[in-house]
């Protein structure tokens, strides 16, 4: 492993004195790609308030460091923009799509060193693509270190303020994550390692695994946990339980000894004072069809408590027995300290593709309100296994519209209610958890959610805590496989509008829609604000006005319908509320809902949106060169407070810096 860029220039500013182990960083930094241990995404600073919010404006912006990299060979073209940079110890840190990690001036956005671990050479993962979210960052108040998970499944320990790599951990500065992992190599590059969760001296690994294979036979998602000094791994958490393991009985028929997936490639929390980490599961092989794995498939799709120390499980919590819609828990766990009923609770919160928020006390597992498993429809496909039923917490009530169903068709008007009702009764539907069908079931939310990667943010100070959401249903369809080409007997695909059409669904995006219309209500995109002492909603706001001149809307008095857009990430400060908006790209090129033909010319694709926090109304939206996949972060440097946004995709990815004038 080697230096492709040389190191441009390097600082030598002593670190200070931090407790072994510690990462919740002072006031004025960001640690973590969550802001801290516990993700909350909040931030203390109150530089950037209502009264000067109008004031802000563009800093700096730094030009992502693999621009001729990506330029040079198409199999090195990235996609996304979608990181979120680190500020410690008077350092900006940030990862490139290809890989690249760079320290800049948070100043200026100066680039100070650039490391390149060359983990592109192979071209793209089949798990991620190049995309990459974010970095762990650990001291012991001398020593600095950056861990970087690659997309070739290497754990890399750089010396924070050199870039260069640390000897000292692994094999020169490096761990293979690979080894000991059933079904697991680099042909294919279907593992890739996700970003590091540094849990004090423990470095603690997810990995990302294709999804929807062909066959059975997939590589199971093991968590992982090194020695933050010398990169000996202390222990393996296999998600897919091993025999004579607790779980193993919940995949029937001894089809966890061939099943795989399950992994953690969201991002993980931690509480220090319990050494206990929170690590959110995704779907097991396949994402639509497990007739290949009966039972209830333990531990996929779950919220997985484990001590850092050893790996030992403490508790777990299943949101999807037998998961068939690719509802893997895709965003981070948040951490938060609250009061209910009077009483204390250290809780965990954990939101979801479905738009629920689960809520646990964190050392014990326990919900915080209940949580009632329900009946839910069977499968009619073939050799399928169903659950009979699933769990539905019973507070706080779900943040977006849940089952393709009448009542969440629009209203606007009778005849569009009509006219709804006829094109939702042209698929297969129903409530939440409907299963896949041969001839496509329409899911509501869909397979991107409710709430997907950059999840929520926490305010301690308040108890609110914040989540933007997207209300698009997907058509999921399965179909027989050709025996020469799979052991499966059936493989899902699923789309819709802004998603991919369905193959051998005609036109499937466009019939989810009148005219364009979408078929459920609004608001299309949004953001709501939780009371967690409570467990109730205390507002809801739109982001986007939508398709507001479309024609059949027209003479009517409609509020803000949400807008066109496939993320929304949010932060909030001790003053505001922040949310980074984006629309579909690949490759660069926008992928638009049937209905974005008529929305306001005002709605840009690239936003962030800044509101009140308590009251919900919406200050101001400032509009960036490049769309913003990513979640913004905030710090202060030299007595000013910054807003960093990574915007773009390929060769135009760049990190946007906003902060109020000099």
């Amino acid at each position: 492993m080697k230096s492709r860029l040389a190191t441009l220039l390097l600082l030598a500013i002593a670190a200070p004195a931090i407790p072994a182990g510690a990462q919740e960083g002072s006031g004025g930094e960001w640690r973590t790609w969550g802001s801290d241990d516990f993700f909350t995404r909040y931030s203390p600073l109150d530089q950037i308030s209502a009264d000067n919010v109008g004031d802000l404006r563009v800093a700096w912006r730094w030009p992502t460091a693999d621009r001729e990299l990506q330029q040079s060979n198409p199999l090195w073209r990235a996609g996304r923009n979608e990181v979120t940079p680190l500020m410690a110890n008077g350092m900006l840190y940030t990862v490139t799509g290809l890989g690249l990690v760079a320290a800049l001036d948070p100043a200026t956005g100066a680039t100070l060193w650039v490391y390149d671990p060359e983990s592109y050479a192979g071209g793209r993962s089949g798990a991620v693509g190049h995309v990459h979210r974010s970095l762990g960052y650990w001291t012991d108040g001398s020593a600095e270190r950056l861990l970087l998970g690659t997309i070739d499944a290497y754990l890399i320990s750089l010396d924070a303020r050199t870039g260069q790599p640390d000897e000292a951990f692994g094999d020169g500065g490096r761990v293979d994550l690979l080894v000991g992992i059933p079904r697991a190599s680099r042909d294919g590059r279907r593992v890739a390692a996700r970003r590091p969760l540094i849990a004090g001296d423990v470095v603690v690994v997810g990995s990302s695994i294709s999804d929807r294979a062909l066959n059975r036979e997939m590589p199971p998602g093991a968590v992982l946990g090194f020695d933050v000094r010398s990169g000996r791994r202390l222990w393996t958490f296999f998600t897919v339980p091993r025999e004579f393991e607790a779980g193993y009985e919940t995949w029937l028929g001894g089809s966890a000894e061939y099943s795989g997936n399950s992994n953690v490639w969201a991002g993980m929390a931690y509480d220090p004072e319990l050494d206990y980490v929170y690590a959110p599961t995704s779907t097991p092989t396949n994402d639509y069809y497990g007739g290949a794995r009966p039972g209830d498939n333990l531990f996929a799709e779950s919220l997985v408590c484990l001590e850092a120390r050893t790996g030992r499980r403490v508790w777990h919590f299943q949101a999807v027995h037998h998961g068939l819609w690719d509802y893997d828990f895709a965003s981070t766990p948040v951490l938060a300290d609250i009061t209910v009923d009077g009483r204390p609770v250290k809780a965990v919160i954990q939101v979801s593709k479905q738009a629920f928020a689960y809520v646990f006390d964190r050392a014990t597992g326990e919900p915080v309100w209940p949580i009632e498993e329900q009946p839910v429809p069977a499968s009619t496909v073939p050799g399928e296994w169903t659950a009979p039923t699933q769990p539905f917490p019973t507070r706080p009530a779900p943040f977006d519209l849940q089952g393709a169903t009448e009542e969440n068709l629009i209203d606007f008007t009778p005849e569009l209610r009509r006219r709804a009702l006829e094109q939702l009764r042209q698929f297969d539907h129903g409530p939440l958890y409907t299963p896949p069908s041969l001839d496509g079931t329409l899911i509501l939310p869909g397979i991107v959610g409710g709430a997907n990667w950059p999840g929520g943010t926490y305010d301690p100070e308040t108890g609110l805590f914040y989540v933007a959401s997207r209300m698009n249903p997907s058509l999921v369809k399965v179909s027989p496989v050709d025996a020469e080409r799979s052991n499966l007997r059936y493989r899902g695909q699923a789309g819709g509008p802004g998603q991919g059409g369905v193959g051998g669904v005609p036109d499937a995006a466009e019939r989810m829609t009148v005219d364009g219309l979408p078929l459920f209500k609004p608001p299309y995109f949004r953001v709501t604000a939780i009371d967690m002492h409570a467990g109730e909603q205390r507002w809801t706001a739109p982001l986007g006005n939508g398709p507001v001149n479309h024609p059949l809307l027209q003479g009517l008095d409609l509020p803000p319908l949400g807008g066109d857009y496939h993320r929304g990430s949010v932060m909030v400060t001790k003053t505001l509320l922040f949310a980074s908006m984006s629309a579909v790209h690949t490759q660069g090129v926008p992928q638009r809902a049937a209905w974005s033909e008529w929305a306001d010319p005002d709605d840009e694709l690239n936003l962030v949106y800044i509101f009140d926090k308590l009251s919900g109304e919406l200050l101001r939206t400032v509009q960036l060169e490049g769309f913003s996949a990513a979640a913004p972060m905030t710090y202060e440097h030299e007595g000013r407070q910054y807003v960093v946004v990574a915007t773009g995709s390929g060769p135009d990815s760049a990190l946007v810096a906003l902060s109020l004038p000099e």
